[in-house]
């Protein structure tokens, strides 16, 4: 998605050689109109699953999922939790996820109301990198019965092999922006 990558090379800042800081626009403060054009994008990729819900993990990936259910007539948003709370119902689909940006494993928890094996989920995430977050969502789809239908990332970090796992896992990625390299300050696309 030319809009993103332009957007990626004007305020992205890279921190050593695996490190893509774009809080500017995506993770810190949004940039609404940039986001409506992603949901868009996402809809036009994945306008023949006939998704009924979006899954993401919180917080980051929270946005782009709302922003683009909505080009999917209003599908209802999931987001896994990262942390047990009391009002957080015990009867949960669980998954453990290593964050890279926090270095750190995270059980994260879908409540089974909101995913039953009728639904076909589209996971929706800012970035794959190891692909340990979308494996986490993946898994949690299938215990649920559900469908993995898709993966939808707004920006990959290819040379982090996290495609090549969900690739195995046979299920559908697409990502809107993918990174080759990240070498001198410069982000490299593929």
């Amino acid at each position: 998605m030319e809009l993103l990558k332009k957007r990626i090379l004007q305020d992205g800042i890279v921190i050593g050689n695996r490190i893509l800081k774009v809080d500017s626009f995506l993770n810190h403060q949004m940039d609404i109109n940039l986001f409506n054009e992603m949901g868009k994008e996402f809809r036009n990729r994945f306008k023949h699953k006939n998704i009924t819900k979006i899954l993401t993990v919180e917080a980051s990936g929270i946005g782009i999922a709302c922003i683009a259910a909505q080009h999917f007539d209003n599908i209802p948003v999931i987001f896994a939790k990262k942390y047990n709370a009391t009002n957080l119902d015990k009867d949960t689909y669980e998954a453990e996820v290593y964050s890279f940006t926090k270095e750190k494993t995270y059980k994260i928890r879908v409540s089974k109301k909101y995913i039953n094996n009728e639904d076909r989920v589209l996971i929706i995430d800012d970035f794959l990198a190891s692909g340990s977050a979308a494996l986490g969502l993946i898994d949690i789809v299938r215990q649920s019965g559900a469908e993995a239908s898709g993966i939808g990332i707004v920006i990959e970090k290819s040379f982090q092999g996290g495609r090549k796992m969900i690739e195995e896992c046979g299920v559908e990625l697409q990502s809107l922006a993918i990174i080759d390299s990240m070498e001198n300050n410069t982000v490299n696309f593929k």
